[in-house]
């Protein structure tokens, strides 16, 4: 849903409201507005929209075709299509040989990328290198601080 401009966040302000029933979350990006919940199989979800999690693979995979479609056009690539497949899950560190964690859990992100189009493999493989330079990427794999504070 998109409201009027008036009516804007500033752009990279992201506002979250809740009620008093439910896990139901209005979110506010800019001029849209969206609608977070949990499933029916989490006590006070709804199912009303996607959760945190499909947030946040969302937000990968959106930047990732955007990054790999900028890429290519700069390029004068023949890219068609770019479709950006996400899942999450919690996996225990010892079964993960190349993290630097070696005890307890880890988040792993499996990210799978079908690129259309008549490109050549080295093209491909180069895009394959460029979805790991999109900004979310590169926000999610360095250092985070997340200051919090009471409004």
């Amino acid at each position: 849903m998109k409201d009027s401009d008036d009516d804007a966040l500033p752009h990279g302000e992201v506002s979250v409201t809740g009620g008093p029933d439910g896990l139901r979350q209005q979110v506010r990006a800019g001029r849209h507005w969206l609608v977070a919940d949990e499933p029916e199989s989490v006590p006070g979800g709804a199912d009303l929209g996607p959760n945190p999690y499909d947030f946040l693979l969302a937000a990968l995979g959106t930047c990732t075709a955007m990054t790999l479609r900028m890429y290519a056009d700069r390029k004068g690539w023949p890219l068609e299509g770019v479709e950006v497949t996400l899942s999450h899950e919690r996996i225990h560190a010892e079964d993960c040989g190349d993290c630097e964690s070696k005890s307890g859990r880890i988040a792993e992100i499996r990210r799978r990328i079908a690129l259309t189009g008549e490109l050549e493999e080295d093209q491909r493989a180069r895009l394959l290198e460029i979805a790991d330079r999109c900004p979310v990427h590169r926000t999610l794999t360095s250092e985070i601080k997340i200051r919090s504070s009471l409004a």
